[in-house]
């Protein structure tokens, strides 16, 4: 796996030096836009709507909306000035029970693996963890953003999740609620009590698949195993973006030409001096 962060998880006085690697992955199949007339590729480009034109990297700056076509423009050098401490820690602010925190603040998940001269701090938090039920409440800086993040035991190992903050949690105030709970007949709550209590087990994750996902995988390796697939007719490069083989074939081809040619009009003209 890759490493995406290193630095410390800050546990009181101490310090557990630590490497951050994804915990999940993506599986979902990635399609490609292609032009259905020639099969290419759809490339897309950064085009400013009022110039019409496209724009590189460097002319693009950070605007934030703040009224409809009013933007604040925030520099570099602007982000630089916010204070940004602890970098490089995971610091731990309170430790609470997973229970306690609802499933919606969950955001991304990510492994702590020790590193070195971090062993024995690492074993030391993870059994410590482990006996109390407690999971920690901690601060993040990733990539210019201040996170708030939750550690837990997975597996005898360190596993951080990402959550989301209080402010950033919708509130489902104007969602309707259904009907109200003494509309409902007792009878009818037995009998769906009844049916959780018969569908219930251990969770086991192996028990899930993506049905969807496994389809669609089956149907691209027919269409392969059955040659169903297109490739676009090679385009036209001018300039210094071509085939080397060709490139040189042409050139052999236009020098014997040339040189052919050189011969039938340079032929006459030596036989005619010499006859003088």
């Amino acid at each position: 796996m890759k490493t995406l962060w290193k630095g410390a998880v800050s546990f009181g006085l101490v310090n557990i030096p630590v490497a951050m690697y994804s915990a999940t992955e993506n599986k979902d199949l990635k399609f490609h836009y292609l032009h259905q007339e020639c099969m290419a590729p759809v490339n897309y480009k950064k085009v400013c709507s009022k110039c019409n034109k496209e724009i590189k990297a460097e002319e693009i700056v950070k605007g934030y909306e703040f009224q409809k076509g009013n933007y604040v423009i925030i520099s570099e050098e602007d982000l630089a000035r916010i204070p940004q401490e602890n970098t490089k820690t995971i610091d731990i602010l309170d430790f609470i029970k997973l229970e306690q925190l609802d499933p919606v603040y969950f955001d991304k998940s990510y492994y702590l693996e020790p590193a070195s001269g971090g062993d024995k701090a690492y074993t030391l938090i993870v059994e410590a963890m482990k006996k109390t039920g407690k999971i920690a409440l901690a601060k993040i800086m990733i990539r210019s953003k201040q996170s708030l993040a939750a550690l837990r035991v997975r597996d005898e190992h360190l596993i951080m999740e990402t959550i989301f903050y209080p402010d950033e949690i919708r509130s489902p105030a104007s969602l309707g609620k259904g009907i109200g709970v003494e509309k409902l007949h007792e009878k009818e709550i037995k009998m769906a009590v009844s049916l959780i209590e018969n569908l219930s087990i251990d969770f086991d994750p192996a028990r899930y698949q993506d049905d969807y996902r496994q389809a669609l995988w089956e149907m691209i390796e027919a269409k392969i195993a059955g040659e169903e697939f297109v490739s676009p007719a090679p385009e036209r490069q001018a300039g210094n973006v071509v085939d080397l083989m060709e490139a040189l074939k042409a050139s052999v081809k236009l020098a014997e030409e040339n040189k052919n040619e050189g011969k039938k009009k340079g032929g006459p003209k030596k036989a005619a001096k010499t006859g003088s």
